[in-house]
């Protein structure tokens, strides 16, 4: 760490009492010229291109109606998160790396680790928000009201509100925040061997990394296994959507672990492991795996929605939103449950593009078709594609 550790709570220390925080960093977490340069580009490119992707999704959200459904509105908070990450923390640690060395003093450092961890935890409790919603909008046994922003909405305050209560603590006593690994960059004390710093990173843990992962794999499990249920009643389009579906789903999966896991694993190492076990190049790696994710979550969650896309590209030709393809597009696929379920509007409504029974004999080979749906197709068959 990189402030004396002689107080309990950095709060609790004299203002003056550490000028440069880069002064008293171990030489044993200190990273090369070469490695600060690395660790700055790489910043660099997060911090722009975060931004504005980010940007660009709120922009075209408030730019086409088509966009504003509920749970566009989870999509919206996501960006909004992530942007702020962008705007207000990563300049900070940019500053540092091309520098080797914290510039803004303790304040900011403390800043920026509150703000971080706040942001990273609404962005991550959106995520797991998106995710139950989509199975519970599957899983409704009457068509859902798309209108109705009270459910979606209590949602977003729920990601803030958890956050808060998980992120104010340590201005109270409950662990700290501080400079992390080379001193370029601030987060939660993960090294004091506390038992008061060692219960809260085991909560921080369980309740804002484990949990949301729990209930992504959870409601998308039952999502899948909804649509594989209905794989054998339907067309080959419809089997290949439902691997397109797959694909997505274990992209999500996959770049939720590959942005988290590492930085959970780097604090519980950093916490319960012996001193020095966490490298410089061991901490900054998992820091900037954990920053990527306000780049890819516009990508995954936004521009491989086709709505969105196609707004996009309304947006780079000029169009308004009031015509031109994104008018069109929206009568086309009327009575379509409109905007950005994404993922559950991947399934078809395998009963409207199936091909009405023409005879009685077909019906009679087919019941199922008719008013006796099997559960799993009656689940998917009220969405059509928006992909």
């Amino acid at each position: 760490m990189v402030w004396s550790n002689g107080s309990a709570s950095c709060c609790s220390e004299s203002p003056g009492s550490v000028s440069d925080p880069g002064a008293t960093r171990d030489s044993a977490l200190s990273l090369s010229p070469t490695a600060h340069s690395v660790v700055a580009a790489c910043l660099g490119f997060i911090s722009t291109f975060g931004f504005a992707s980010n940007l660009l999704t709120l922009v075209l959200f408030g730019r086409h109606k088509a966009l504003r459904s509920p749970i566009n509105l989870l999509l919206v908070n996501i960006s909004f998160s992530d942007l702020l990450v962008c705007a207000l923390a990563t300049p900070l640690s940019l500053a540092a790396s091309t520098r080797g060395r914290w510039l803004a003093g303790r304040t900011a450092c403390v800043w920026y680790g509150f703000a971080n961890s706040l942001f990273g935890i609404v962005s991550l409790i959106s995520l797991a928000v998106l995710s139950y919603e989509r199975y519970c909008t599957m899983m409704c046994p009457t068509k859902p009201d798309v209108t109705n922003y009270r459910k979606v909405a209590l949602g977003v305050v729920l990601s803030w509100v958890y956050s808060l209560i998980w992120t104010l603590p340590p201005f109270f006593g409950w662990s700290r925040y501080g400079p992390e690994g080379p001193g370029t960059t601030c987060s939660v004390d993960w090294a004091a061997k506390t038992t008061n710093n060692i219960s809260y990173i085991i909560c921080l843990f369980i309740f804002c990394l484990i949990l949301p992962f729990l209930v992504i794999v959870y409601s998308y499990g039952k999502l899948l296994h909804a649509i594989k249920q209905v794989s054998s009643l339907t067309t080959s389009t419809s089997r290949k959507r439902e691997q397109r579906v797959l694909v997505m789903v274990i992209t999500m999966v996959l770049c939720y672990l590959l942005c988290w896991l590492p930085y959970g694993i780097m604090a519980l190492l950093a916490t319960f492991g012996a001193p020095g076990l966490v490298t410089a190049e061991a901490s900054i790696v998992p820091s900037l795996l954990a920053k990527t994710s306000t780049v890819i979550n516009p990508v995954i969650y936004i521009f491989m929605n086709k709505q969105f896309n196609r707004s996009f590209w309304s947006l780079l030709k000029c169009e308004t939103s009031h015509g031109g393809s994104i008018q069109s597009w929206s009568r086309a696929n009327k009575p379509m449950r409109p905007a950005g379920n994404n993922l559950t509007s991947m399934v078809a409504s395998v009963d409207q593009r199936s091909p009405a029974p023409s005879t009685s004999k077909s019906h009679k080979k087919h019941p199922m078709i008719n008013s006796a749906k099997p559960p799993a197709l009656s689940l998917v068959a009220r969405y059509n594609t928006s992909i």
